[in-house]
């Protein structure tokens, strides 16, 4: 596939760039919009008297301002998400299992699953809620309620109260992913987006780098009245809700309502993404784009990816410290030996993104070759003996791999998928096979099988393999598709990007990338 997939076409005059076949002149004299077909850009394009055409500076100017206003919000709400979701792991080894009978069978295996399925009772609500009112608002309440909710886990005496507690953390939290997804979606261009999901994605990795060590300092709390695992929650719940509270007044909306742009900027910034040919807004909920997706071939093949992806990512977020503390480490050792992959994994939740922003045509490729790093760690760890201990400290590490390509596979999805009632639900159904994978991952690892693990990391690279053969499979239908569209004798274009909410289905001129 051409690189034109990935990179808008303009017309280059005097140092001036304007999108190819875009008729300004007609949208201006357009008497209304209707915002039920039509995205709600149209209105911002319609009103705009000033000059059509802008520089490239202008274009770098517009995107380091949303760059500089958007970034640093997702990054810091998704580093409390992923702090929030690895106290599990680390409260562990301070005593949560003792003081909740988590040492029973698979409980602990299941108080880590269970949250998974909270995230997908809530996953699709919050999407919806998301198009019909303002997503930062959405986006603030649902922080500021899980916060809430991560200090009531002190209030948590025994394991089935830990259940319900982590079933409600999970459905509160559901909604922040594809929401992000859906932002990135909505602000930049196809060849930006990659990147910027990896960006916040990688947040994941890093904050593991500082969490054990926050952790650690609280668990060394023995002489005051709770556990030293409930300062560790009560901490973060408090911290967390304070940043729910403040997204509320901090996350730019959209391009369209935002308040950081001049006139001339939210124009550049609006019509800078008919490019996607995908919209901006929509607030109208359109069944039948529902139903196109879920007849979309393409959508269920990155469920399951994401799925199988993501039972590895069960392990990692759940039983890392216990694997590692079971190589015959102490508990301060088990945590502060995995800062490494957090390092590892934030760097290659970036690194991948980025390759895939700067060559055309390789996110798939980028995506598999992070599943191969992935099944090498699970294979070391299935099958090297307990006495080679820096081997299988290397193969812990590049577990977290998986990260990289599913930043890739987020990126991949939201760029390939137009019409925005269909773009939103997408966004929640990637979502819907990551909580499959993570709640199906912890469950494969049992007390049974300790310290070895055996069968799950035989799970975990059957998987991974499988995973991979779904991406080159969906590459090969993409492929197809934009071999069939160019056949046809109608080229990429991006002349009624706005004037349809039409779907990449029903735009003959949409090309998917790979």
């Amino acid at each position: 596939m051409s690189s034109t997939s990935e990179k808008p076409q303009v017309i280059q005059t005097e140092g001036v760039t304007t999108p190819s076949n875009v008729e300004m002149e007609d949208l201006k004299t357009a008497p209304t919009t209707d915002t039920v077909h039509f995205d709600e850009a149209l209105k911002v394009l319609q009103k705009y008297d000033g000059d059509q055409t802008w520089t490239d500076q202008e274009e770098k100017r517009v995107r380091r301002i949303i760059d500089w206003k958007l970034m640093p919000v997702l990054c810091m709400t998704y580093c409390l998400q992923y702090y929030d979701k690895a106290m599990l792991s680390q409260a562990a080894i301070f005593g949560l299992r003792d003081d909740l009978g988590l040492k029973t069978g698979n409980r602990y295996s299941f108080s880590a699953a269970i949250f998974y399925l909270g995230y997908i009772v809530g996953a699709y609500p919050t999407m919806i809620l998301a198009q019909r009112y303002p997503v930062e608002r959405v986006a603030s309440i649902l922080v500021v309620l899980w916060g809430i909710c991560l200090i009531l886990t002190v209030a948590c005496t025994n394991y089935q109260g830990l259940y319900a507690q982590r079933f409600f953390l999970g459905l509160l939290e559901s909604g922040i992913s594809p929401l992000f997804m859906l932002i990135v979606g909505s602000w930049y261009k196809k060849n930006e987006q990659a990147f910027r999901m990896g960006i916040w994605y990688s947040c994941t990795g890093y904050v593991s780098i500082f969490s054990p060590l926050i952790n650690y300092g609280f668990g060394q709390i023995t002489s005051g009245p709770l556990s030293s695992w409930k300062y560790m929650y009560l901490f973060a719940g408090a911290i967390t809700t304070l940043w729910g509270v403040a997204i509320w007044f901090v996350l730019p909306p959209d391009p369209i309502r935002t308040t950081i742009f001049d006139e001339r900027q939210r124009f550049i910034a609006i019509s800078r993404l008919r490019s996607n040919n995908s919209g901006v807004r929509n607030m109208h909920l359109k069944k039948n784009q529902i139903t196109e997706l879920l007849l979309d071939l393409k959508f269920w093949i990155m469920i399951s990816t994401a799925f199988l992806m993501m039972i590895a990512n069960g392990l990692i977020s759940t039983f890392m410290p216990i694997i590692i503390n079971g190589f015959g480490f102490s508990t301060l050792n088990s945590l502060l030996l995995m800062t490494p992959a957090g390092a590892f994994a934030g760097t290659i939740q970036l690194v991948a993104p980025f390759l895939a922003m700067k060559f055309a045509g390789v996110r798939t490729y980028i995506i598999i070759v992070c599943q191969c790093i992935t099944t090498t760690g699970a294979l070391l760890l299935w099958l090297l003996p307990r006495t080679q201990t820096g081997a299988l400290l290397f193969a812990v590490y590049i577990l977290p791999a998986t990260g990289g390509g599913y930043a890739v596979v987020m990126g991949l999805q939201i760029a390939n998928i137009a019409g925005y009632t269909k773009r939103s639900i997408a966004s929640s159904g990637l979502y819907i096979g990551y909580c499959l994978g993570n709640f199906v991952g912890p469950l494969l690892f049992k007390p049974v099988d300790a310290p070895r693990y055996v069968p799950g990391f035989v799970a975990v690279v059957i998987t991974a393999i499988v995973a991979a053969g779904f991406i080159a499979a969906y590459r090969l239908v993409c492929i197809l598709d934009n071999r069939k569209r160019d056949k046809s004798g109608i080229m990429e274009g991006f002349e009624h990007a706005y004037e349809d909410d039409l779907t990449d289905m029903k735009n003959p001129q949409f090309r998917y990338i790979l």
